[in-house]
């Protein structure tokens, strides 16, 4: 039996690189919680597939496309009452600028933060982040094996860069609590031991960053 959900968590998201297991953790959790999810739309970026075979040339175009959808989409939620049950979320609007300073050249970055600044959405902070982590080898096998056409050109120098970066993100990120979780040897969506597992040290957690990791 699971842990009553404490009632503290009504905003609750889940970051990490790609292939890190956000959604899928997400639609977990919203199913066993009956809770909301908000999910990004990468599917619906006409730029991404070309941007993972040619980052140099359509960097701008993909990271302003999910700049937009990402302010469109924290609107829609002040607009309704999405906290009358616990949401859960596989983005945070703060690591959208960790995206653009690794994939933007100098001047797009400069462009991209005018934008980004007139924009300056109100994002909800979380009651909690769920920082998913796992090798570049390990989050490349997760890419492959479920073979999205728009993420062939993705490739592990880049999840490489982009799991470096999320660390530095989250060395500094005090807004919310943190429970970070190396997804290594974890698998929440098949295996009810380890979501039973991962429910425990959330329902427990008490300080401002914990550790979650199966060694």
């Amino acid at each position: 039996m699971s842990p009553p959900w404490p009632e503290r968590l009504r905003h609750v998201v889940v970051e990490g690189p790609i292939g890190a297991g956000k959604t899928s953790l997400v639609r977990r959790l919203a199913a066993e919680l009956e809770g909301e999810v908000l999910l990004e739309d990468p599917g619906s970026n006409p730029f991404l597939a070309a941007f993972y075979d040619d980052p140099t040339r359509h960097a701008l175009s993909t990271q302003l496309f999910f700049l937009f959808q990402r302010v469109d989409q924290l609107r829609a939620l002040r607009q309704g009452d999405l906290f009358r049950r616990v949401c859960f979320s596989d983005f945070f609007f703060e690591k959208d600028p960790l995206f653009a300073a690794l994939t933007l050249a100098d001047e797009e970055l400069t462009l991209y933060r005018k934008i980004y600044d007139h924009l300056a959405p109100q994002a909800p902070v979380p009651d909690l982040v769920i920082y998913l982590q796992a090798s570049p080898r390990t989050l490349m096998a997760r890419v492959r094996r479920r073979g999205v056409d728009y993420e062939r050109g993705v490739t592990e120098p880049y999840l490489a860069k982009l799991s470096e970066a999320y660390v530095r993100f989250f060395q500094d990120y005090a807004a919310a609590p943190v429970l970070v979780v190396n997804s290594e040897r974890l698998n929440f969506v098949d295996r009810a031991e380890d979501f039973a597992l991962l429910l425990r040290r959330i329902t427990d957690m008490r300080g401002m960053r914990e550790y979650f990791n199966l060694g």
